[in-house]
């Protein structure tokens, strides 16, 4: 199960099926306002873009699944164990976080890029920087329109968020961080440690917020959930 990041579809998760191991099954997840959800208005609380998602996996969901984030998704995917856990549901038998900053330290997240105070010029360049958006699509208005609603509409959400300190995850947890993706990505990755109450696992990859593609292509054979 796949929760993608701020501004993000699936589509960058699809090739992933070929990498999967037998019998192992790729599920994505489209937040509504875009894909296959575009007549959707937007999520625009924390609550309404996760409780959906938890009402989802039980009702739809009969078998053991692990559930990844990446960026923002990744403090969604652990908000949803977290809370199907506490509601005494079947949740996922692993959580994979991807390219985060702990839900500990949500408020200083928020003000690092991206960060809805930005202009968009400078969320354009984040984008940019990080390989969110690809040279053709810049070369889009259009399209670069619609990057940045999606971007804004997500981090009005994550602005949302507030982590209930002390809380943790039963399911195994693994941590996944690129060695350039800034100076304490290290230390950011370390600090989800705190988060899980089983057994947590940290895992330095090449690149940056997106590792490198080579890595990216092929990231469900790092989950040691999947091993």
């Amino acid at each position: 199960m796949c929760v993608g990041y701020s501004g993000g579809g699936t589509a960058p998760f699809r090739r992933w099926a070929r990498v999967l191991p037998e019998n192992t099954e790729l599920v994505l997840i489209c937040h509504p306002g875009r894909e296959s959800r575009f007549a959707e208005p937007f999520a625009t609380t924390w609550e309404e873009l996760c409780a959906p998602i938890v009402r989802a996996l039980h009702e739809q969901v009969d078998r053991p699944f692990v559930l990844f984030g990446h960026s923002m998704g990744a403090a969604v995917a652990f908000d949803v164990a977290v809370r199907m856990e506490r509601a005494g549901l079947r949740g996922p038998s692993a959580v994979v976080a991807s390219a985060s900053e702990a839900p500990t330290d949500w408020a200083v997240k928020l003000h690092r890029p991206p960060a809805l105070s930005q202009t968009d010029a400078e969320l354009l360049e984040w984008m940019s920087t990080v390989g969110q958006l690809s040279p053709e699509l810049l070369a889009e208005p259009e399209l670069v329109q619609i990057a940045l609603e999606l971007l804004r509409a997500d981090l009005t959400v994550s602005a949302d968020y507030r982590y209930e300190p002390g809380t943790t995850v039963r399911a195994p947890l693994q941590v996944l961080y690129g060695s350039q993706d800034g100076a304490d990505a290290a230390a950011q990755a370390k600090r989800w440690s705190v988060l899980g109450a089983g057994p947590v696992t940290v895992t330095e990859l090449a690149g940056g917020h997106f590792y490198t593609p080579e890595v990216w292509d092929r990231l469900p054979e790092r989950f040691v959930s999947l091993g």
